[in-house]
């Protein structure tokens, strides 16, 4: 039986999102307010809705990113314009990109993404702690889903806000994986991490809250030893991963353009190149979309691709 998680402390409210969009975690204090992780653009609007709701009079303080996927700050920009005085903190590994927009640097061009561009105030520097709720929270570096992403554990109650570093069944693609980076051992050491923390509760970057910290490792350990065995599946996975993603934003698109789109997309040549040049990327499109409709993520309707 899977245990159940304890109750998150009064201050804590998690909008748990579905896969286009990170879950969003709000903070209410006595001195302040904050929200870690702000989800996709395209549900920028319901977000700042949700949040409003649970603000009530109150405003909000700050904005706290993990990591600067689309799916973790792509609401970041819609929250700078409700609330023009709130403090973005992000962790430091892309402040510069951020400072002056890069757009490929930041992942949003190879993967096809968007991401409104936002600004920043500060850093999420691993080693500190950051009040949130009124309580120190440290500041964890979890390399390997995204080189420079973050994790926030509280010691008291022993809560993780694990982002993608660990979720209920796995964890998160291995993105400098796809650039030709060697990243499978920091996915190891960040699980390592976890598992020193010890945390009672997890609040993952999707889906919902749980107790077992040690089924989720020993899911994600097991996971991590099949992608390092063979990097060919880790990069089937992913290739299927960017083109759900996409999926979800669009419901339904016509192949033609989502040719056009994955021609464009800098990843999916990328790992076409290095895994799957053996037949055409035209041919391995049609493969991918075949997986995606044989695991009922997708279906075809004549000449479009749909998202079930």
């Amino acid at each position: 039986m899977t245990p159940t998680p304890p109750a998150l402390p009064v201050e804590i409210t998690v909008f748990e999102r579905g896969w286009l969009s990170a879950n969003n975690i709000l903070f209410i204090g006595q001195r302040d307010t904050a929200l870690v992780d702000t989800g996709y653009c395209s549900h920028a609007d319901q977000m700042v809705a949700l949040v409003q709701g649970a603000l009530g009079n109150r405003a909000l303080d700050r904005i706290l990113n993990t990591h600067l996927h689309s799916d973790h700050c792509g609401g970041n920009a819609a929250l700078q314009q409700a609330w023009p005085w709130v403090e973005t903190s992000i962790p430091p590994g892309q402040a510069a990109h951020v400072r002056d927009w890069d757009a490929y640097a930041l992942s949003y061009t190879p993967t096809g993404q968007e991401c409104p561009p936002f600004r920043y105030d500060s850093v999420l520097q691993p080693g500190t702690t950051t009040l949130l709720g009124d309580k120190p929270w440290q500041v964890h570096a979890a390399p390997g889903h995204d080189t420079h992403s973050v994790v926030l554990f509280e010691p008291q109650d022993r809560l993780l806000i694990s982002a993608d570093a660990l979720w209920e069944n796995g964890f998160g693609v291995v993105f400098p994986e796809l650039e030709g980076d060697s990243a499978f051992a920091d996915v190891a050491a960040t699980l390592d991490l976890i598992e020193r923390l010890a945390p009672r509760t997890v609040i993952p970057g999707h889906g919902p809250v749980f107790a077992d910290a040690p089924r989720a490792l020993a899911v994600a350990r097991k996971r991590l030893d099949g992608f390092a065995s063979n990097p060919g599946k880790h990069a089937l996975y992913a290739a299927k991963v960017l083109l759900k993603y996409k999926l979800l934003e669009w419901q339904r698109i016509p192949v033609s353009e989502l040719r056009a789109w994955t021609d464009a997309t800098p990843y999916f040549g990328a790992m076409h190149q290095r895994h799957f040049n053996d037949r055409g990327q035209g041919e391995w499109l049609e493969g991918l979309m075949d997986e995606l409709v044989r695991s009922g993520a997708a279906r075809r309707e004549g000449e479009w691709l749909v998202n079930l």
